[in-house]
This record gives C-alpha cells, structure tokens and sequence, in this order.
C-alpha cells in the first residue's frame, strides 16, 4: 500500500515538472506563487485568510494543469484545427480565467483591508 502512495507521489511529481519545463503559463504561475506565499504572511494576520490567498494561486495552478492536460488530449486526437476542438479548448480556457478571476478578486479585497485597516 505505502508503494503505492510513492508511486503515485512520483508520478504527480514527474507531471509537475514536465508541466513546469515545457508549458510557459506553469511557469508564470508559479513565478507568481513564490512571492505570493510571503506577501500574504504580510497582507493579513489571520491564519485562514493566509491559507485562502496562498490556496487561490495553487488553485489556479492547479486548472491551468487540467485546462494543459485537456489541451494536450485534444492536440492527440487531432492534430488539425477541428470546430469542435477548439471549443473544448476555450471552454478550458474559460474556466482557467474564472479562477484568475477569483484570485485576483481575492487578493484585491486582502489588499483593501490592509491599506484602509
């Protein structure tokens, strides 16, 4: 059972990193996530509001990983622009700029309660 935990470890592990070499919007959020996780240490004081803001950018890390692996899928089923493709895509797209959406939002609002306090 514990092989099991390892192996799956690994394999995430292994996803990540062939992500983050080969993909340029991984990189960018996660060049994001390396400042982010200090910033809400100064932003708030509240544990759950840390958790949130550091939670929103590995969210939108983490669809930015499915919107790549649905992207990927497509581009192995046909190569060829296909109508039907490309609004599976956008569709990805579309819910990977919902979650920006929600971060941004997010990160605003924890930067308005700290400037006006």
């Amino acid at each position: 059972m514990f092989a099991r935990y390892v192996a799956a470890l690994f394999n995430s592990l292994n996803g990540f990193i062939h992500a983050f070499r080969t993909e340029p919007s991984v990189r960018d959020e996660i060049l994001v996530l390396i400042p982010a996780v200090p910033l809400a240490f100064w932003l708030t004081g509240d544990g759950w509001h840390r958790i949130a803001l550091i939670g929103v950018v590995m969210l939108v890390i983490a669809l930015e990983l499915l919107n790549t692996c649905v992207e990927k899928l497509c581009d192995h089923v046909t190569p060829n622009l296909h109508p039907q493709i490309k609004v599976i895509k956008d569709m990805g797209s579309a819910a990977a700029a919902i979650v920006m959406v929600l971060g941004g939002a997010l990160w605003l609002l924890a930067l308005w309660e700290r400037v006006t306090g």
